[in-house]
């Protein structure tokens, strides 16, 4: 069951579905750009509103309570009691819907990230070790969280330690934070020394 084919008269969009390794958490891949520019969250209908047309849309979805945009997939993350069986296809409509109606998936005036907050602290001196910790990143960390439907971005560098904050289906599971950590941690301290314990920041 990796697809379900949401078919309509003449318009026929194949938006496939994946689990996560978040139970409360699935990615909708519609199979065409979500967003370019991303990628950007949403944690309530208030958040979203003015922003999103999408993102409202699927807010409107009682149980939604998590929307995260990716560069070719939407994360949807659900209260625990509510089954996937009944959410599914109100999902797999709304995106449909919006697609067929023609509507950007994010307002205009978003073109920044909308959601990119300045980074926390950057000790002095460790400018360096920084830009190397943000390349690991880019290139060998979030390609695989991606595929899980997440993201983790650089917030920070003090005392050795390197903040990372965790969104979409890496942000809810305590089992994929630790292993995350763990995973990043080795990998950055083999390639730089000085850095000695990773913390996800909220």
């Amino acid at each position: 069951g990796r697809a379900d084919f949401a078919v309509e008269q003449e318009n026929t969009m194949f938006i496939q579905t994946e689990a996560t390794p978040n139970p409360a958490t699935l990615k909708f891949l519609p199979g065409e750009t979500v967003v370019q520019n991303g990628p950007f969250e949403f944690v309530s209908l208030k958040e979203a509103e003015g922003k999103s047309p999408l993102a409202e849309r699927l807010f409107s979805i009682p149980s939604v309570t998590g929307v995260f945009f990716g560069f070719d997939f939407v994360t949807i993350t659900k209260i625990e009691d509510a089954d996937w069986q009944h959410l599914k296809p109100a999902i797999l409509g709304v995106i449909m819907e919006h697609y067929m109606s023609g509507q950007p998936v994010m307002a205009v005036d978003q073109s920044n990230g909308g959601v990119v907050e300045g980074e926390g602290f950057v000790e002095e001196g460790s400018e360096e070790i920084v830009s190397t910790i943000k390349e690991l990143l880019e290139t060998r960390v979030r390609p695989a969280v991606a595929q899980d439907g997440g993201d983790i971005t650089f917030h920070g560098f003090r005392d050795g330690r390197v903040f990372l904050k965790m969104r979409g289906a890496c942000a809810g599971c305590p089992s994929s934070t630790a292993t995350l950590q763990h995973g990043i941690q080795n990998l950055l301290k083999h390639f730089i020394p000085e850095v000695e314990a990773v913390e996800a920041v909220q």
